[in-house]
């Protein structure tokens, strides 16, 4: 393997992460600042379409390990086959997902180097890999390097990277890996579907609910529902239904603060923060969210943010960008109703 720039191809069943991609463009500033070429690295069976498509945006060529016992992933052979496809490399990048998270740290200790998480820019400086990340709840960034030890190893964060486009003229080599496997300590017995909807970590634009969704006194829940617990969730699924239906008019993710998931107002795949998913959204609309550290460390780094809460001293309003002062269950409707107009709908 001639190029020293690797990448790993994060994928489910053969569907790449978008993130996968925008990591091969990141890679590709590094390769030109090394004098290298950039070579992905999918890993799995029957990805070799995932191959060519990464060469489309722009890797140079591609290794594919394939296997039977690689159907699902399990992170035990998938380091085994990583390590040995970037134990010559001189950087490793992987997009940073529930996967990568754990495939990367496995890597970076069996080839005994170092590992930057969560990168959210990159630069070059005398053969080493400059990463920047933030630290502190996302309140400071850190700068890392990673010295006398290779492969530098990186995982990128979704979407703080641009994404190249695919060039379908694009040609490369396409090779084999061999490898052998020992015996997996683990099976994977199937998969649960979550919810429908446009995903977290991939939106260009999210739409959140915190507790405040449930802060409506004006509902009157049905006779039946007479518990006080019950009656609160049940005002929250109206003051989520609002939250949804601005998102579904901006075909928009939904997200959540972790106080509304612990309450049970809605399922943990939805929940942003340092406990959750964390987003770079182009636009981020956070309804009844006061703005807790570790939420805010979930959606920090969303390029524009814009706060609706009751309380003008919440914390949120400090890194928004736009805020409304006033009741969700007033404006999140005016919202709606007015990008419905505004984009025909």
């Amino acid at each position: 393997m001639t190029n020293k720039v690797l990448v790993y191809v994060d994928h489910f069943k053969g569907e790449a992460l978008p993130a996968s991609w925008e990591a091969i463009g990141a890679a590709r500033k590094i390769a030109e600042s090394l004098g290298s070429g950039v070579t992905a690295v999918i890993v799995g069976q029957d990805v070799q379409s995932l191959a060519k498509q990464a060469i489309e945006y722009g890797a140079d060529d591609a290794v594919v390990a394939e296997s039977p016992a690689l159907a699902d992933f399990q992170p035990e052979p998938y380091a085994d086959v990583l390590s040995k496809a970037a134990a010559e490399a001189d950087v490793l990048l992987l997009p940073t997902s529930g996967r990568t998270r754990e495939l990367a740290a496995m890597v970076a200790v069996d080839l005994e180097t170092g590992m930057a998480p969560d990168v959210i820019e990159i630069a070059v400086d005398d053969g080493l890999v400059l990463a920047t990340r933030p630290i502190y709840a996302g309140k400071l960034l850190s700068k890392v390097v990673i010295k006398e030890r290779k492969p530098q190893i990186l995982t990128t964060r979704s979407r703080a990277f641009p994404k190249p486009e695919p060039d379908a003229s694009r040609s490369g080599e396409v090779t084999s890996l061999e490898f052998e496997l020992g015996e997996v300590p683990t099976e994977v017995l199937g998969y649960k579907e979550a919810a429908g909807g446009v995903s977290l970590t991939d939106a260009a634009v999210i739409v959140s609910g915190g507790r405040g969704v449930s802060n409506n006194p004006s509902l009157t829940p049905p006779d039946e529902i007479t518990d006080e617990k019950e009656q609160e969730i049940w005002r929250a699924q109206q003051g989520f239904g609002l939250v949804g239906d601005l998102a579904g008019v901006l075909n928009a993710a939904m997200g959540a603060s972790r106080a509304a998931v612990d309450a049970g107002y809605i399922p943990y795949a939805n929940q942003v923060g340092q406990t959750g998913k964390v987003v770079s959204p182009d636009l981020y609309i956070a309804n009844g969210i006061s703005g807790a550290i570790q939420h805010l460390a979930g959606m920090r780094t969303s390029k524009t943010i814009v706060a609706v809460n009751k309380d003008p001293e919440a914390p949120i309003f400090k890194l928004a960008r736009f805020g409304v002062v006033g009741d969700l269950f007033d404006v999140v409707p005016a919202l709606t109703a007015a990008f419905k107009e505004r984009l025909g709908k």
